[in-house]
C-alpha cells in the first residue's frame, strides 16, 4: 500500500499503470475469495482503498489542469 505523498510524486502514466496493477490484484483476490483460498480478507479492502487513492490523485490533477 502506497502513501498518498509517494503517489503524488509519480507521473500520471505511472499512476495509470499502478491503477491497472491494483485492479488486477483486486480481481485475483476476488477470485481467491470465491474459491475459498483467500487467507486475509482484509487484502480486498486494502486493494480497494489503493485504487481509490490513485483515482483521487488523478482526479485532483485533472481538475487542476482544467483551471
Amino acid at each position: 500500500m502506497s502513501k498518498p505523498k509517494a503517489l503524488r510524486e509519480q507521473s500520471s502514466e505511472q499512476l495509470q499503470s499502478s491503477i491497472a496493477e491494483a485492479q488486477n490484484q483486486l480481481f485475483r483476490l476476488r477470485i481467491q475469495r470465491q474459491t475459498e483460498r483467500l487467507e486475509a480478507p482484509s487484502e480486498i479492502i486494502k486493494a480497494r482503498r489503493e485504487i481509490a487513492r490513485i483515482k483521487t490523485i488523478l482526479r485532483e490533477r485533472e481538475l487542476a489542469a482544467s483551471k
